[in-house]
């Protein structure tokens, strides 16, 4: 393979059952800081524990199942097009600043505005998909806070939507006023990845959890007009019910593209885009991010720290090829 740092593994199946597997790393796993004093540590500790796995430039080989044809190759937009966790991360906690959103769960954090911190931002991200179900999540966790939209915490649920719905918009603008600074590029090895699967006549597709307006302008600034017009699908989160790990959006893309899943590659960065691929029955590559590095992506076929160094024939040779077990 062109990436000597790729890790080859086992095709992932419909089946929901899958044995578990371990891998010893060679290097030692970051130790996190302490989260941000308005993120709890307690709830850090209700996270799942991802297992770190060994990035190491030896490859591993497990099991392919029966091969399939490379018609179809989708992406996820944030994590995969561009680094983008810290982006987010800013328009939120701007967003918190700007509404004076403070939750109730101790008298000294009450002064002060909600402020995710970066350690726990990174492990909110990779629990919760989607901007809406992550503060859903963490009211309901921290208790419902008080803010400049409601003086005291809502109760009827209309209301709690309403306050997360005016958070989000704000936060999309935000994150959008971002972008438009010119500040933000691409990853390495997209947009040539991109240009290939065109070129050969494969259906391209992106397909983000993201709200559409903010993707649309991430795709427009980052891979170019041009580009995001030609692609075949393009779906966000307002597209579908369930955000990822559901696998509505990619069994969506599946049909709109008139590909079959087994035909589909996806490219993601995280364990949450990885479980929602598989469970469309799709094979997915992996392209961590600093955030994502620590996970386990025992059902991805590969493994790359970016795209840089990958050509379409390698990921045509990863459906098509059973490789032996070592």
């Amino acid at each position: 393979m062109a990436c000597s740092s790729m890790i080859t593994l086992s095709r992932p199946t419909l089946s929901s059952s899958s044995s578990s597997s371990s891998s010893s790393s060679s290097s030692t796993a970051p130790s996190f800081l302490p989260p941000n004093p308005l993120c709890h540590v307690t709830t850090l500790r209700r996270f799942r524990t991802f297992r770190s796995k060994s990035l190491s430039s030896s490859k591993k080989h497990l099991s392919v199942s029966a091969s399939a044809s490379l018609q179809a190759l989708v992406f996820d937009c944030d994590g995969v097009i561009l680094e983008s966790e810290h982006l987010h991360r800013q328009a939120y906690n701007d967003a918190f600043a700007h509404f004076n959103v403070r939750c109730p769960s101790s008298s000294d954090e009450a002064q002060q505005p909600l402020n995710w911190g970066i350690d726990f931002y990174d492990q909110l991200q990779n629990r919760v998909g989607g901007g809406k179900p992550k503060m859903r999540w963490y009211f309901g966790e921290h208790g419902w806070p008080i803010s400049t939209i409601f003086e005291k915490p809502p109760e009827a649920d209309e209301d709690r939507v309403k306050l997360i719905d005016t958070l989000q918009d704000w936060k999309t603008e935000r994150y959008k006023e971002i972008i438009k600074s010119g500040t933000v590029e691409p990853r390495p090895g997209v947009l040539r990845l991109m240009d290939e699967a065109k070129a050969a006549g494969k259906k391209l597709a992106v397909c983000s959890a993201a709200t559409k307006s903010s993707v649309i302008l991430c795709l427009e600034n980052l891979i170019g007009i041009e580009r995001f017009q030609s692609l075949d699908c393009f779906l966000a989160g307002d597209d579908v019910k369930e955000k990822k790990p559901d696998p509505s959006i990619y069994l969506t893309a599946s049909n709109r593209l008139g590909v079959s899943p087994r035909d589909c590659l996806v490219v993601e960065d995280s364990v949450i885009g990885l479980e929602a691929a598989t469970r469309a029955g799709m094979s997915c590559v992996i392209t961590y991010t600093s955030s994502t590095a620590e996970q386990d992506f025992k059902d991805a076929i590969a493994i790359y720290p970016d795209l840089s160094n990958l050509r379409l024939k390698d990921l045509e040779l990863l459906l098509q090829k059973v490789v032996p077990a070592s």
